[in-house]
Order: structure tokens, then sequence, then C-alpha cells
């Protein structure tokens, strides 16, 4: 990067450019593609290893340099790594083929175990398996979006695979009795799975709980009080 001068236009190769705007202003930082993630993720990356050359750009493919005055306004310094952080965490960082892909399927996992979690097949009132949703996923060709908000495109999947399979996101109201032998151990079990809405503790011990609790999750609640309770527990639906 020595060989930089101000309006000059430059080959970033295979580095990739991180950009920030406020008021109007555009700076910008060329950085390697992998390690500025990594930084925007937390990760123990240096800063020093983050950037290539050490200059704020209004324009980096041209070359031109930030004003000081400019960084001074936006930033309150001009000092190059404090800026650079700001730029990394709170701007827009490039992305390549490679980390784009990554960041749609890191997202179409969460959208499966969502879906997952929170629907059912309605003709069998029992959740999907992971591998069910992902093909119906791929034969409905759904798009995903690596930055849109996983429950929001999640719900709009679903609306797209009913046309491939019976499914329909639902939360489901329950009421449990639990005898007073095993109350107090299935207290943290069900807090595990469900949103307890009201509770109430009996003379004789035993507990008796009202709570929502995603429809794709109730039968993991169920086997797991079976297995403490030896099916010694009353269940109703509301």
């Amino acid at each position: 990067m020595s060989g930089i001068r101000g309006d000059k236009r430059i080959d970033i190769g295979d580095n990739i450019i991180a950009e920030y705007e406020q008021d109007g202003y555009t700076f910008e930082i060329i950085v390697h593609p992998e390690k500025s993630w990594a930084y925007r993720e937390g990760k123990n990356v240096d800063i020093t290893d983050v950037l290539e050359g050490y200059i704020i750009f209004e324009d980096a493919r041209r070359g031109r340099k930030a004003m000081k005055d400019d960084l001074e306004y936006v930033f309150g310094t001009d000092e190059v790594f404090k800026i650079a952080d700001q730029i990394l965490k709170h701007g827009t960082i490039q992305l390549t083929t490679e980390r784009r892909k990554k960041l749609v399927e890191e997202k179409k996992e969460d959208i499966i175990k969502y879906i997952v979690k929170n629907s059912i097949d309605p003709t069998k009132n029992t959740p999907h398996p992971p591998a069910r949703i992902e093909r119906a996923m791929e034969e409905a060709n759904v798009q995903i979006d690596p930055w849109e908000d996983t429950k929001s495109q999640a719900e709009k999947i679903v609306s797209e695979l009913t046309a491939i399979i019976p499914i329909r996101l639902e939360v489901l109201k329950i009421a449990l009795k639990i005898p007073s032998k095993f109350a107090s151990k299935s207290y943290s079990i069900v807090e595990k799975y469900g949103t307890i809405e009201k509770d109430e503790w009996q003379k004789d011990g035993s507990w008796i709980v009202v709570l929502e609790i995603p429809a794709g999750l109730q039968q993991k609640l169920l086997d797991e009080l079976k297995s403490l309770t030896k099916g010694k527990f009353d269940l109703k639906r509301m």
C-alpha cells in the first residue's frame, strides 16, 4: 500500500472495502476479507492485521484520502485505528462470494430451527423434522436473505411451504398438574420449553402451571416430563 497517492486509481487485489456513511460524508478503508468479518464478530483479531494500509479514504478505489477536518467532524478524531474500529463495527463491509454463501447457510440453519420449533404438521399435530423442512424449502426454491430477521423471514417461508407440505405456525396454551414428588424438579423443564403465564402450588405440594409453548416443542416437553414422572402428570390443552 506504500504506493498509494491521492486521486490515483488503485487495485485492491483480493482485499475488500469497508465503508461508513454519516451526514453526507463517506469514509472507506481497505481490509482483509475474512479478518475484517472476524473482527466485526468480536473474535480475537488485531486491527493492524485487518487493515491493508493505515489510511482512511473518501474513495478507496481512486486513492482519495479523507480530509482531516472531515474525520474530526464525524469521528471526533483523526486517529486511524479508532476510526477504523468504528467503520468495521458500524459500517458496511463488502461480501466475497464465499462469505455471502456462508452467511446464507447460517441464516438457513437458523430459519429451519425456528420453523421446527414453532410449527406443526396439522394433519398429525406433530412437528416436522429439520430434514423435511429443508427439502420443502429446496422444492419451493426459497431464497434466503442473510440480513433479514430470522423470525419475519421464517414466517414468510412457512406460507410458501404450505404448497409443499401441511404446515402451520402455532403457539399452544396448555395446563399441567404435576405431583408433589416431581414438582420442584419439573419447574426447570417447563420453564425451558415454554413461557409460564401463571402457576400455583397446591396444599398437597403438587404444582399447577399454565404456559404458552411453541407447537414444535410440545412433544419434547411431554417426553421429558414423562421421563421424570413416569407419566404421572395431568395435561389439559386450552
